[in-house]
């Protein structure tokens, strides 16, 4: 699932689903009432507001009544499931990225040496050389 989700690859097929949504959102803005409020995504609705608002509190209830165990079994398997969204880099952008932070360091690196040597021998020459 996470493979047809990475940068680069079937752009068209996304372009051509977000499409098909965008009808199927725009027909059901048509027969909605005028009052309510217009969403910029187009999934947003009171019947879907009012749906989630009603799972809210029985999660709620749900929550103050399940055991200990439950609740950690609960935890790992949400855990799993974002775990299964995210977006995993490739082997060739693993490796650049980690080019990227390794030669960044070692800049970093080299200009904190420097002016530590630099203040070191400046603080010698201003208070003298003990030796």
């Amino acid at each position: 699932m996470a493979e047809n989700k990475r940068r680069g690859e079937d752009a068209g097929d996304d372009d051509r689903l977000n499409d098909e949504v965008a009808d199927d959102v725009a027909a059901d803005d048509d027969a909605s009432d005028a009052d309510e409020p217009v969403s910029r995504g187009g999934t947003a609705t009171r019947a879907r507001a009012k749906a989630e608002s009603a799972d809210e509190r029985k999660t709620r209830k749900d929550t103050e009544r399940i055991g200990l165990f439950a609740r950690i079994a609960r935890f790992f398997r949400e855990v799993v499931a974002e775990l299964r969204k995210v977006i995993w880099p490739t082997r060739k952008e693993l490796l650049t990225y980690t080019a990227v932070v390794v030669t960044f360091v070692a800049v970093m690196l080299t200009i904190v040496a420097g002016l530590d040597y630099a203040f070191a021998k400046g603080v010698l020459w201003v208070f003298g050389n003990p030796s």
